[in-house]
């Protein structure tokens, strides 16, 4: 056969094949035709038809109707659309086929757990945020309440100091809300108060309740919102074992530019031409900064049967911190079981244990002079020309400034080991009196048993030296005992429905403290362990205190056709930490909510299928104070007197006995909205909260009255905060295989002092001991809490003071500093300090996306603080010219050198907070970014596995911010004793030696089965 009939032949052939082939297509596809509606027969556009398992799909038109191809006769269609429930159907050799699906209500019949009971979303008049267990398990963190940052409108989460292995966090709803007591939130952990967070793997869900109609529940201890932690239980079936593995690296996320040794010297020439300059050249931040990492381990069993629910966890944490010597380790465990008795009588039982142990490094020092200093201030302020050892094989100390050792041997010499132990127990026995009748009881315990011991050894030459090395122990042990009893009545008449709960609280907190030290050490060996052997005992410290609260407290809520809503709640609490005038305080609160969406005239509306305006009002109270703060005290005084010891007692302070609880009388406006079928759902709130008889130490007592300490707390004034919250969830996409959802949260709060005693501001201090100076902040009326006071930085002396500007006396030449010359004088000093910046953020918000295709998923998170100002205390003591400096000063002032802000570097000076040093503190952070891979069914149950998910994620990758310092996160002297101006309150926004930020990487294995 000729080629050319040979391709004839194979052309043919091929045509017949194609026709054959497109037969055999069109005899087995067909094509189906129909319309979607919704369960009130309305048209639905924009509804996914595809065939399962096959690449064909189509969408619904205007008028709902649709066409698609389908391979078989027996092929399913699936019929997916936003807020309704995707249904699969069998062709099952139809043509056509109408469908009606049904709304998804799982939004609004969710059941959220409020104080004392629970409650579905829908029936809630109150402000409450929740937070799910897949969103506290996005990435590792210790403690829970890391993990709510960004999270909740309203919520504000904060690093007490940076990354520090094992320290807390400072949580804080809707502001401040005080002055001289805490701020934190109550937290309830299944139903113990004052509980501590679990593990997050263990906990099912978190509720924060926000406003006063959600918390007066709570009273005395709900003016600072409350957070209720319920955790995980079994389910029914076979026993469930899950574990949760994490392992994460970790590096610092930002250093300081630093001069090195030759820029360092020659700065340090301008100031001193006799400096003499060391041989090395030496990265101090490099020398205490290591690559850390952390693991977390939680294995879990759970399960239910007929009668008996129970569910245990072991966990194990532990973190190597990015600064030398430091780290924190902990095992924890949880145990929870519940048993039906009878059809009318529960038991259950909820035992929580954990043993940690913390080896800190010092940060955030109080004073930096002479023979102290913490470890990241030292890093910043050492000179670069020295190194770790000197000549003699010593360790080097500096030969600029204050005397000081070198921050490689204050980290890697001295220590300081804290260890804690705590343990919780609730039992509680709920019985069913009647039908629509229980009573339930809660008997709980909990003890915190904590020793820190410190030790700086001799060779340490400017801190222990002298002191020939230097240790102390310290030991707190709480204890805290709780009892609750409530009767709780349900009952639905027709189309009222009413709930009840009221009942008794009675819970005792005691504290138990001591203390003991030594100096002249025979032997640096022993670190803590042998306070005996020193040559100079410290006077030893012990104390006890007590605190009781005893409450009554009730709840009403009443519905109306699931239409109009009431709340009315009330506490009446007594707290022995108060004077014996104002022992109890009574807290009520009451609530509406109108559910429109459920009225007649909205039938029709198909685009709006929840809709619900809710308003509230009611007080709440703080008693967040130490014992005894209302009565006079004294304190043991030690004297010599003809060469012997002499030990007596004088006068500490002055009683109050009018000392009354701080009130918080607080408004909240609600909207929440389901579009779409609940596609979107959003959640509005205004909130208005007065706090008045605001607590805070008083120094007004005069010295000549002979108190020791003239300080004695008082009410002295009101404090406004107002804001608004949204919380925004959108299901923007979602098909078989695919999903894509978007939360969104974003809140504003504004902070103002309406009085204080007499209208008279009140100054306070949070810079460093050694900086010498008595004023960095102010309460004033009419003021945010805590605004920045200090000089207003004008530039550089070109020679000639332009008007309205002045200098010190001492740096009125050119090069100088220049600040606004308030008074017109012609001299800066004191009488010219002004406020010069706000530490409390105007907004904040949080943004998460999250997709899923087929079995894998990614989430990106952002996190965002906006409108707050920092002030850069590392800054000003890098600027003063006693110290290493940053690269900012290669851009001093010099006679060739004339177009700049620095100043010129010819004198070391003073170390004030000008508005020079006063920063923007806004940044925009990619908090989390993680992607996962959950094994498909087909493989699990080969292995025998319910569930197999392996993922990565990576942390605080990326921050978007103006601010010069290493981290916008800061917290210098704010976590203070809740007594203290120096606290989370009045402290805020200040930078000095702040432990570094993270940055982390971390793969997650987690399996069931």
């Amino acid at each position: 056969m000729s080629k050319r009939k040979l391709q004839a032949v194979l052309k043919k052939s091929l045509l017949l094949l194609c026709m054959l082939t497109s037969i055999y297509v069109s005899a087995q596809s067909t094509t189906v035709t129909g319309k979607v509606v919704g369960p009130k027969g309305e048209e639905l556009l924009g509804v996914n038809v595809y065939e399962k398992g096959g690449s064909t799909g189509t969408t619904t038109d205007i008028e709902g109707n649709y066409s698609v191809v389908v391979s078989s006769p027996n092929a399913i269609l699936v019929y997916s659309y936003i807020g309704y429930t995707t249904l699969e159907l069998s062709v099952d050799g139809k043509s056509s086929m109408n469908v009606t699906l049904k709304e998804d209500l799982s939004f609004l019949d969710e059941v959220v757990v409020i104080g004392y009971g629970t409650t579905k979303k829908s029936d809630i008049t109150g402000s409450v945020s929740s937070v799910t267990s897949e969103e506290l398990n996005a990435f590792p963190v210790l403690d829970a309440a890391q993990a709510l940052q960004g999270r909740a409108a309203g919520v504000v989460v904060q690093s007490n100091n940076g990354g520090e292995p094992g320290t807390p966090v400072n949580v804080k709803i809707r502001g401040n809300t005080s002055l001289g007591a805490s701020s934190s939130p109550l937290v309830v952990v299944d139903g113990f108060v004052n509980g501590v967070y679990p593990q997050q793997a263990d906990i099912e869900s978190i509720e924060i309740l926000k406003d006063a109609s959600a918390t007066a529940i709570y009273g005395s201890q709900g003016a600072n919102g409350v957070i209720i932690v319920t955790t995980k239980k079994g389910r029914l079936g076979k026993v469930s074992v899950e574990l949760n593995s994490t392992y994460s690296f970790q590096q610092v996320a930002n250093q300081l530019d630093l001069l090195n040794a030759d820029q360092y010297g020659a700065y340090q020439r301008d100031i001193n031409p006799n400096f003499v300059q060391g041989p090395a050249n030496t990265d101090w931040q490099d020398l205490i900064y290591r690559g850390g990492s952390t693991q977390n381990h939680n294995l879990a069993f759970s399960g239910a049967a007929e009668n008996v629910n129970y569910y245990v966890s072991a966990n194990y944490f532990n973190q190597d911190g990015v600064v030398i010597s430091s780290g924190f380790e902990r095992f924890s465990a949880l145990g929870k079981v519940d048993v039906d008795v009878t059809d009318k009588l529960r038991v259950g039982a909820n035992l929580f244990g954990s043993r940690s142990t913390k080896n800190g490094v010092s940060t955030q020092a109080d004073t930096g002079g002479r023979g102290s200093g913490d470890v990241i201030s030292l890093a910043y302020r050492f000179g670069p020309d020295l190194g770790i050892f000197d000549a003699n094989g010593d360790f080097t100390f500096s030969n600029v400034g204050d005397d000081v050792d070198n921050p490689f041997a204050v980290a890697t010499e001295s220590v300081d080991e804290t260890v804690v132990d705590q343990s919780r127990t609730n039992f509680y026995g709920e019985y069913d009196i009647y039908e629509d009748l229980s009573v339930k009881s809660v008997f709980g315990y909990s003890t915190r048993n904590e020793r820190r011991g410190t030790f700086s050894p001799s060779t340490l030459q400017t801190t222990a030296g002298a002191a020939g090395g230097r240790a102390a122990v310290e030991n707190a042990d709480r204890t805290s005992l709780l009892t609750e009893t409530y009767l709780t009545y349900n009952k639905e008449i027709d189309v009222h429905s009413i709930t009840a709960v009221a009942g008794y609280s009675f819970q005792r907190t005691n504290t138990i403290r001591n203390s003991a030290g030594a100096e002249g050490l025979t032997s640096d060996s022993f670190s803590f362990y042998n306070l005996g052997g020193g040559a100079v005992q410290l006077i030893p410290q012990s104390s006890f205190s007590e605190t009781v609260i005893e409450s009554q407290f009730g709840r009403l809520n009443y519905g109306y056709d699931d239409r109009y809503l009431l709340t009315f709640t009330g506490r009446r609490d007594g707290s022995s930490n108060f004077a014996r005038n104002n022992k109890y305080a009574f807290f009520p609160s009451a609530a509406i909510g109108w559910n429109i969406s459920k009225e007649s005239f909205m039938e029709d509306v198909q685009s709006i299928n929840n809709l619900k305006l809710r308003a509230s009002y009611g007080a709440t109270g703080t008693q967040s104070i130490s014992p005894y703060q209302s009565l006079a005290s004294l304190r043991t005084y030690y004297s010599v007197t003809g060469g012997q010891t002499v030990n007596a007692v004088i006068p500490n302070t002055i009683a109050n006995p009018n000392l009354k609880w701080e009130t918080s009388y607080q408004t909240n406006l609600g909207l929440d909205l389901g579009l779409l079928n609940n596609g979107i759902v959003v959640s509005m709130d205004y909130y208005n909260i007065n706090t008045e008889d605001l607590i805070l130490g008083d120094a007004s007592v005069p010295e000549i009255a002979g108190y020791f300490r003239n300080q004695n707390l008082k009410n002295v004034g009101e404090m406004n905060n107002k804001g608004f919250e949204i919380t925004l969830t959108t299901r923007n996409l979602r098909t078989d295989d695919f999903s894509w959802t978007t939360d969104f949260n974003y809140s504003t709060n504004k902070n103002k002092i309406v009085s204080l005693v007499d209208g008279n501001d009140i100054f306070l201090d949070a810079s460093p001991g050694h900086f010498l100076q008595d004023q960095t902040h102010v309460l004033r009326v009419g003021e945010p809490v805590g605004v920045f006071y200090g000089w207003e930085y004008r530039g550089v002396n070109p020679g000639t003071a332009p008007e309205g500007t002045a200098s010190f006396r001492n740096d009125s030449t050119a090069g100088g500093e220049l600040f606004t010359d308030v008074n017109g004088d012609g001299v800066i000093n004191n009488d010219d300090r002004v406020v010069i910046g706000n530490p409390n953020a105007k907004w904040s918000a949080g943004l998460t996306n999250t997709f899923i295709y087929k079995d894998f998923d990614l989430s990106i998170f952002f996190q965002g603080v906006f409108g707050n100002d920092i002030a850069n205390l590392t800054a000003v003591e890098l600027a003063s010219g006693g110290s290493n400096a940053t690269t900012a000063a290669l851009d001093r002032y010099t006679p060739t050198n004339t177009d700049t802000n620095v100043p010129i570097a010819n004198q070391v000076r003073s170390k004030r907070l000008t508005s020079r040093f006063v920063e923007d503190g806004s940044y925009v952070r990619l908090k989390n970014l993680s992607i996962g891979y959950n094994l498909p069914e087909s493989i699990l149950e080969k292995l025998g596995f319910e569930r197999i998910r392996v993922g990565v994620s990576g942390q605080n990758l990326l921050t978007f911010t103006d601010y010069s310092g290493t981290d916008p996160e800061v917290s210098y002297r704010s976590t203070g004793d809740q007594n203290n101006v120096s606290n989370s309150n009045v402290n805020q926004g200040f930078d000095y030696g702040n432990y570094p930020s993270l940055r982390s990487v971390s793969f997650n294995l987690n399996f069931k089965f």
